[in-house]
C-alpha cells in the first residue's frame, strides 16, 4: 500500500527529489495538451480505464506489457509526459500529497523540496505547476473524448505487427478517431468541434499512426542488434 503523506515543509524539511529511472511502461496516459509533441515521436490512442470503462488517451512507448522502445526523453525529442513527471506526487483537495516510499523521495541525495525559508523550493515549484497542468488537462481531455463520444467518433483498430525475427504480435483494446465519420460530419457538428479546438486534437491523433510503423522499425533494429552480440 502506498504511504501517503500531505506534504508540508515541518514534516519534510529535509525530503529531497532525485532522479530515477523511468519505468518499463508501454502505454502512458497523456492530456490533449501533449498532443502535438507525442504525436512527433509515437502514436496516440484512446483505451478504456477497467473499472469504469471510460475512454482516456495515452501515448505508445511499446507493443506490449514492460517494453518500452523511447525510454529516456531524448529518444522521444525532449517529451516527457505529465505523468511521468509527477510521479510520486498526487493532488488531494488543493493541498500536495506524496507516496513517501517512492523511489523518487530520499534524505540523502537529491534537490531538496523546501528551502531555508520552509518555501517550495525550484524543484517543488517545477512539480507544482506539472500538478495544475495536468489537473487541467484531464478536464480538457474528459471534454475532448465526450465531444467525439457523442458524434460516435471513436472506433476500435487492431494492429497487427510481424518482426523480422519472426514474432507476431495484435493489439487490441484500442481506438482511434474515425476519419470516415469526421469527414461525413454535418456542417454544424463539425464546427462546433473547431471552434472547441477538438478537431485539430483529433486530427493529431490520426496524424500520429504513422508513428506505428517508426515504433516497429525501432524494435526491429533492437533485435538485430541482440541477435549479432550473441
Amino acid at each position: 500500500m502506498p504511504n501517503i503523506q500531505l506534504l508540508n515543509p515541518q514534516s519534510h524539511a529535509g525530503l529531497r527529489l532525485r532522479t530515477t529511472e523511468e519505468a518499463a511502461s508501454h502505454f502512458v496516459q497523456i492530456v490533449v495538451t501533449e498532443f502535438a509533441a507525442a504525436a512527433a515521436c509515437c502514436p496516440i490512442l484512446f483505451s478504456k480505464e477497467p473499472a469504469t470503462g471510460g475512454f482516456y488517451a495515452g501515448a505508445i512507448f511499446g507493443f506490449k506489457a514492460g517494453e518500452n522502445l523511447l525510454g529516456t526523453a531524448e529518444e522521444r525529442g525532449g517529451f516527457k509526459p505529465l505523468t511521468l513527471q509527477r510521479e510520486g506526487f498526487f493532488l488531494s483537495d488543493r493541498h500536495i500529497a506524496i507516496d513517501r516510499d517512492h523511489a523518487r523521495f530520499s534524505e540523502q541525495e537529491g534537490e531538496l523540496l523546501f528551502d531555508e525559508s520552509a518555501e517550495p523550493g525550484t524543484t517543488l515549484r517545477g512539480i507544482q505547476r506539472v500538478l495544475g497542468d495536468l489537473h487541467s488537462g484531464l478536464e480538457q481531455t474528459k471534454t475532448f473524448i465526450a465531444a467525439l463520444a457523442n458524434l460516435k467518433l471513436i472506433e476500435p483498430i487492431d494492429i497487427s505487427l510481424r518482426f523480422d525475427d519472426g514474432e507476431r504480435l495484435t493489439l487490441q483494446g484500442l481506438y482511434t478517431v474515425s476519419l470516415d465519420r469526421l469527414r461525413d460530419l454535418d456542417d454544424a457538428s463539425a464546427l462546433g468541434l473547431f471552434r472547441a479546438g477538438h478537431l485539430q486534437f483529433a486530427y493529431t491523433m490520426t496524424a500520429s499512426l504513422k508513428q506505428i510503423g517508426r515504433l516497429a522499425h525501432i524494435r526491429n533494429r533492437r533485435g538485430r542488434k541482440s541477435s549479432d552480440q550473441k
